[in-house]
């Protein structure tokens, strides 16, 4: 496989939302999805976001238990993985909490339109790498990922990258939370936005996993 295994973690309410229809971010999972998702992080080459979650949220995306962050050290890694924004034009804050907690590598995939003098800002706190022309091109994103060494990436979202990846068929399990709220609104958002698939374009995930947890349940899909 010239790219890495990819997973997708999002919690969603229990008809499908992520967010209100003001687009803010509510919690909707608890601490023991809280700590299952941080396990996950541990585990994993690298953790991916796309710069609408950055912009929206503001993640660290580091690994938070002491006890973790000691057995990755033990093993000779950083106490965080490798953490990736997918940021076309360049817009990642300076000030961004991913620059300012964890230690790690941090690598902005934009694209040869994003602004020169926004590039050589980024440069002073990430390794920044063009991926296409008009966009980044995530099939190039991945292989320059497996390349460097990531063959375990973790996906956190937003929905406009969890939707290009599944397009692209880059996924290969979904983790799911599914938890006890509605939220309603034909506008708040889902895990996977986008123009949305055609009839004989729909793909399809084997479910390989339940458990019930804190107030809701957590699903695990696989590509079939």
């Amino acid at each position: 496989m010239d790219r890495p295994f990819v997973f997708i973690n999002c919690a969603m309410s229990l008809d499908g939302k992520i967010a209100t229809k003001e687009r803010k971010q509510l919690k909707i999972s608890g601490i023991t999805d809280f700590n299952r998702m941080d396990q996950l992080r541990s585990g994993s080459d690298a953790i991916m976001v796309g710069i609408g979650t950055v912009l929206a949220d503001d993640p660290s995306l580091t690994v938070k238990s002491d006890i973790l962050k000691k057995e990755r050290v033990q093993k000779g890694y950083f106490e965080t993985p490798v953490r990736v924004i997918v940021d076309s034009f360049a817009r990642t804050p300076i000030n961004a909490d991913i620059f300012q907690k964890g230690r790690g590598d941090i690598i902005i995939a934009t694209c040869k339109r994003a602004p020169i003098d926004r590039i050589a800002q980024l440069e002073k706190k990430a390794r920044v790498m063009s991926f296409g022309e008009h966009h980044v091109d995530l099939k190039l994103l991945m292989n320059e990922l497996k390349h460097i060494g990531v063959n375990r990436l973790m996906v956190e979202g937003g929905a406009t990258l969890n939707w290009g990846l599944v397009c692209e068929d880059l996924v290969d399990e979904i983790y799911t939370f599914i938890g006890n709220m509605l939220i309603g609104g034909e506008s708040a958002p889902t895990p996977f936005d986008g123009s949305g698939f055609m009839e004989n374009e729909i793909k399809f995930f084997k479910l390989m996993g339940v458990e019930q947890m804190d107030e809701g349940l957590v699903l695990k899909w696989v590509r079939k």
